[in-house]
């Protein structure tokens, strides 16, 4: 059985799993620009968690355990596995492709048009981008969202630029401004991002553990 706070709105055509929780003031289905109430089909699996504030629009299809943050905006037709987490003040513009077990940290911006396989992880206030020429009379013809390859992360405050691929397994440092595609399993920081050394390399200097990540099955 779910729960849904008597201050959220489901618009018509919301379809939700069972055990949701929907807190105070969510929105769920708002049509985007062009579509009437109820058109587009918003579909969000068992096991939500929907807190406060936040909006997700109509067209989104969503998988099992979804979480947010508070005041998350999600845009339309995106495609969202499941075990995803957004945190809270993130936006999700639309057209978005999201894997499982998807981790996105409070205050990132993903523009429409990018991809993040399963087990990407996106630090707070990380940014993405999509447009090499903003008002280019030409635009709408070359948007392209950058895609974050399986179980790579993003670390916090990074910048990643338009169409760039982020490799399997492969650390953005946090800040970093990434202007090229990064390698699988290698670590990139500075601006502009340049290799360091691979994931691999890396140690715990807690010594907690002999290697974060583990090494190549390659």
């Amino acid at each position: 059985m779910s729960e849904c706070a008597a201050t959220a709105r489901l618009y018509p055509n919301v379809v939700m799993g069972e055990n949701c929780t929907i807190e105070d003031f969510v929105i769920i289905g708002r049509p985007p620009k062009g579509a009437k109430e109820g058109e587009l089909e918003t579909r969000i699996g068992a096991g939500a968690l929907i807190r406060s504030h936040t909006v997700i629009y109509a067209g989104n299809q969503i998988g099992n355990r979804f979480a947010t943050g508070h005041g998350v905006l999600l845009r339309e037709h995106n495609d969202i596995g499941d075990d995803v987490s957004i945190g809270s003040h993130s936006i999700i513009e639309h057209h978005v492709k999201i894997g499982h077990r998807v981790r996105i940290h409070s205050g990132a911006f993903i523009p429409e048009y990018s991809v993040l396989e399963d087990e990407a992880w996106i630090g707070p206030h990380v940014v993405f981008t999509n447009v090499l020429h903003p008002l280019c009379p030409e635009v709408p013809k070359c948007i392209k969202g950058p895609t974050i390859c399986r179980g790579a992360k993003v670390g916090a405050g990074a910048t990643v630029l338009p169409a760039v691929t982020v490799g399997e397994m492969a650390l953005v440092a946090a800040g970093a401004v990434v202007t090229r595609d990064v390698p699988p399993r290698m670590v990139v920081a500075g601006n502009p991002a340049r290799i360091v050394r691979s994931i691999d390399e890396l140690s715990c200097p807690w010594d907690y553990i002999a290697s974060p990540y583990r090494p190549s099955r390659d």
